[in-house]
């Protein structure tokens, strides 16, 4: 064995490691990359490993995936980068995909759902969490707050999937302008390779129109998550507000309390908070029996990680390069703006269903208030919640 390969499993082992031990989204991930990848490992320097998780932040999809794929595309190239992304995503989508086994057996038997009562407004208190850390980090200037309550109310009135791109493009064309107030630098001519976007945009097509022409639930369900993965700016939080407002509100292919449980239920599941897609695609499928629901959370997963995997590897080549441009550093601003926006939309979206109570209100309250105030990872809080619903149940 090459000293190659057994540095790729070591990698792998590493990726794996990280896979079942990281809560808490992106920003929990970064620090056990800097922890397992840099200090042990040295795959690369923190220095890079910043820039390369800001790259990740500005692309569609999910940001910590990327991040990890990308690093495997650097150390071993498609191969590598490929079992990198299958090893990093995989645990959390078979759990994902057992609750949703689990949920829908539970209905099928008739057993009682009200262990889950808690965690539903407590969703809700996360997603507004999300919310305000988005908005604080990402927006500083007028523009940026106008935007984002613009998009904040159009998305909340207008529920249509189709509003999204055309809210993120406009927030972008909006801050375009801004870019004198970008720092000068050189720029030079870039050498691109577009092997990887033409991958991405092929099957953005393809799926679009089998998904248009055929009436087949599997290939609707890839054409669907793919087409969000290709959209969704910020992470597992603006997943949230595209999601809900197409397989809830825009298409009936699942209740509310369904689609909040399954957001809660991943909060407590250790790895990419985009193997949500697992347990939605799944639960689309429940009418198909076992196979059909472990296919539809395959083909949901599928379709939510490769686009950004595919633009990963497309923008990483000459990344470089591009960020010197002004007008694009300056687009950036209008883009997270709008995607705050939605964040905020989402906590309305999912408030509207929960029942008015004291009792929840101050979940969704008190949930916000330990994130805020303490340093209680969010996983824990969920599970304290489905620990009070069976204990009460």
């Amino acid at each position: 064995m090459t000293i190659r390969r057994v540095r790729y499993i070591i990698f792998l082992r590493d990726v794996l490691i990280l896979s079942v031990s990281a809560f808490g989204g992106p920003q929990a991930h970064i620090a056990m990359f800097l922890d397992m990848l840099v200090k042990k490992r040295a795959y690369l320097s923190e220095t890079d490993l910043i820039e390369l998780f800001a790259l990740c932040q500005i692309l569609p999809g999910p940001t910590s995936t990327q991040t990890i794929t990308a690093l495997g595309y650097k150390i071993g190239g498609s191969k590598l980068a490929y079992l990198t992304l299958l090893v990093w995503a995989l645990p959390a989508v078979l759990l994902m995909m057992a609750a949703a086994l689990t949920v829908d057996v539970f209905n099928d038997q008739n057993i009682s759902l009200e262990f889950l009562r808690y965690v539903q407004p407590m969703a809700v208190g996360i997603v507004a969490y999300s919310a305000y850390r988005i908005s604080s980090s990402v927006v500083s200037s007028i523009e940026g707050y106008l935007l984002m309550a613009f998009a904040a109310v159009c998305s909340f009135y207008l529920r249509s999937p189709y509003a999204f791109p055309v809210l993120l493009l406009l927030g972008g064309f909006i801050t375009a302008f801004k870019y004198k107030q970008q720092p000068e630098s050189e720029k030079l001519r870039l050498n691109i390779n577009w092997i990887h976007f033409i991958a991405w945009a092929a099957v953005l097509s393809v799926a679009g129109i089998f998904g248009t022409f055929f009436n087949f639930l599997p290939v609707k369900i890839f054409e669907n998550f793919y087409r969000n993965g290709s959209l969704i700016f910020g992470g597992g939080q603006v997943l949230i507000p595209l999601l809900f407002t197409e397989l809830v509100e825009f298409k009936d292919w699942l209740t509310s309390e369904e689609f909040i449980s399954g957001y809660a239920l991943v909060q407590a599941v250790p790895g990419p908070t985009f193997s949500f897609a697992a347990y939605l695609g799944a639960l689309i499928m429940s009418d198909l029996g076992t196979g059909g629901q472990i296919l539809g959370g395959l083909l949901a997963a599928a379709g939510i990680f490769l686009p950004g995997t595919f633009l990963i590897f497309f923008v990483s080549k000459f990344w470089e390069d591009v960020k010197r441009y002004r007008m694009i550093k300056a687009s950036l601003e209008g883009i997270n703006a709008v995607s705050s926006g939605l964040v905020i939309a989402a906590t309305l979206y999912l408030l509207e269903p929960i029942p008015i109570s004291g009792t929840n209100y101050g979940l969704i309250l008190g949930t916000f208030g330990i994130l805020f105030f303490t340093k209680i990872p969010a996983p824990f809080v969920i599970l304290a919640g489905l620990i009070m619903g069976f204990v009460i149940s």
